[in-house]
Parts: C-alpha cells; structure tokens; sequence
C-alpha cells in the first residue's frame, strides 16, 4: 500500500516514496533520475535492496529469508550495533537490525543536498525500556542512506552518547553483496594484511594471496584495512568499489556448502550467489564519552571492471 512522497518535500520529483510491505512495515524507496533505485526498511534501518539503471538486484537477498519482525532478514545491509557476532553479552549482531526505527523528522527531506545530486534519507534508532535493561546506555543512532544520480549507494551512521558515562560498542554494515559464483570472485586491497580467523578462535594470520578468492568457508576480521577495497565478478564483468571511513576493519563471510545446510533461513546452495563484504569496527571498540559522537560511512559503486582501477584512487566523497 502506498503512503505516497513525503507531505513535507516541496520538489515532487525527490525520488522519495515510503511505502508498506505486508508484514505494515514501512519502506522507503529512493530513486535516482536514470533509474537506479535502493530500498531501506524502517526494520532494522536495513537496506533490502539497490538495483542499477538496468533493475539488476546488486544486493544478496536468501529465498528462504524471514520477513518478519523481530527477525532480521537474511540479505541486505543490516545495521550490526551495538555488537558485531557474538563477541559480547547480547543477541548475536546486537539490537538494532532488529528494531522498529523512525523518519528523523528534524532532517527530512534532504533530496536537496549535494546539489540534488542525491536522494537521501534519515532514520533514527533511540532505546527502548528492554534495551536500556539488556544494555543501560542511552545513545542516538542516526542512518542517512542516500543514492546518487550515479547509482552509489552510502550509508553514514553518527552515534551519540547521551548517556551519563561513558560506553563501548562495536559496529558493522553488514553487506551481502551478490555475485554470479563466489568461485569466479575476488578481493582486492586486503593483502598482506593481519586477519583474525574466526574459524579458528579468531587467531591472527597474515594475508598471503595477491587477491582473495574462495574455494572454502570463510569467516576472517580483516584489521587496519585501507580505506578503498574492490570486489572484482569476472562473470558479470562488473566490481563493487567499497568506501569506508571511521571503520578500520572488514569483515570477509561465505558460509560455505555446510553451513549453509544449518541456516533455517538461508537455501542450501546459495553460498554460490553471495558474499558479505562488511565494513566495521570489530578488533577493538569504540569508546564514547557523554555528548561525544562517532560516525561511520559506506559507500558502495558497481563498476564495470575495466574502469575500476580509476575509482580504486578516489577518496570516499560521502
């Protein structure tokens, strides 16, 4: 059911429209003027799908995904906060991808920035009463997914401490990417790099292929990456350019042919199609004060492959 464009943008061709998926969860579709699209979910804040100028999906999405809150649906860019896995006392991943967020209305709309070279949107994530029990730290999570007339989706996220100590959290988008066989993909940018191996209790090893690519399960915490990383699909001839600040690690998944047997929501041969390439902070925490604010920012391009080298030396512009 369409709730039609914002009431309060005053430019009809935003690009913005929120609409209801089945479950009356509200989604908001952002366009670009050449046809790229992304969707984000007032679910978890999480991205559920951004498609280029031709309506290909670039985003993994399982066909056994739950749709159904308070599940967290197998796909996307899920909002991994204030835990990444299961490194502390919290739900695996932490709260947030799980929870109802809102339209920040203080900031709405902001098709306008950038010279109305994006189409933009802001959510806002505040505690709940069972949060607040589960983990006693009163934060401000603010996400701003934009799109812009090129197709580039990013995504910045200022978390503030509005608490009156100080707390840790650790962070991760976590992105599935899609791809046409995970073995005809590689990683470029993450070698020679430390990584912790979480299939073998996150020991340390050091990256010794010119590229990554896979033949195995993989579950690795790339640490002091670069900021600029490239996912290169000799199949689709086409490279995700990853951009990141304030996020010093990337974490690299593909589950592998057995455990994507153990997933309830995730098709046995699916691992074929997808990989999680995630920026986060993960290898050590960040601390806040009170009244201190981080930010961390995505930005993801689909390049064709012959081009990608030229964005590999561009800074992040989010």
């Amino acid at each position: 059911m369409s709730m039609g464009h914002f009431t309060n943008s005053a430019d009809p061709r935003s690009g913005l429209e929120v609409i209801r998926d089945w479950n009356g969860v509200s989604k908001v579709v952002l366009r670009s003027p050449k046809g790229h699209s992304a969707r984000v979910s007032l679910h978890g804040g999480q991205v559920v799908s951004w498609k280029n100028d031709r309506g290909e999906e670039l985003l993994f999405t399982s066909s056994k995904a739950i749709f159904k809150p308070p599940y967290a649906m197998r796909g996307g860019i899920q909002m991994c906060f204030p835990q990444f896995g299961n490194s502390g006392t919290l739900e695996r991943h932490g709260f947030a991808r799980n929870r109802i967020w809102i339209l920040d209305d203080e900031l709405q709309p902001t098709n306008h920035n950038d010279n109305g070279s994006k189409t933009s949107v802001n959510l806002l994530l505040k505690p709940s009463e069972d949060d607040l029990k589960c983990w006693p730290h009163c934060f401000e999570f603010r996400l701003r997914v934009s799109l812009s007339k090129d197709g580039d989706l990013s995504l910045v996220s200022r978390i503030r401490n509005v608490n009156g100590k100080p707390f840790s959290f650790s962070f991760a988008y976590h992105t599935y990417l899609s791809v046409s066989d995970i073995s005809e993909v590689r990683i470029e940018g993450l070698e020679t790099l430390d990584y912790l191996d979480n299939l073998s209790h996150k020991e340390r090893f050091t990256e010794q292929g010119d590229a990554i690519t896979f033949e195995s399960e993989v579950d690795r915490v790339y640490v002091s990456s670069p900021n600029v990383i490239a996912v290169l699909d000799h199949e689709k001839k086409h490279s995700f350019v990853v951009r990141k600040e304030g996020l010093p690690d990337v974490v690299v998944w593909n589950p592998w042919e057995k455990k994507s047997k153990t997933m309830v929501d995730f098709g046995d041969e699916e691992y074929k199609q997808m990989l999680c390439v995630d920026a986060a902070a993960v290898e050590r925490a960040i601390t806040l004060k009170p009244g201190e604010e981080w930010t961390g920012k995505l930005e993801l391009s689909a390049v064709s492959s012959t081009n990608c080298s030229d964005h590999l030396d561009h800074p992040v512009s989010i």
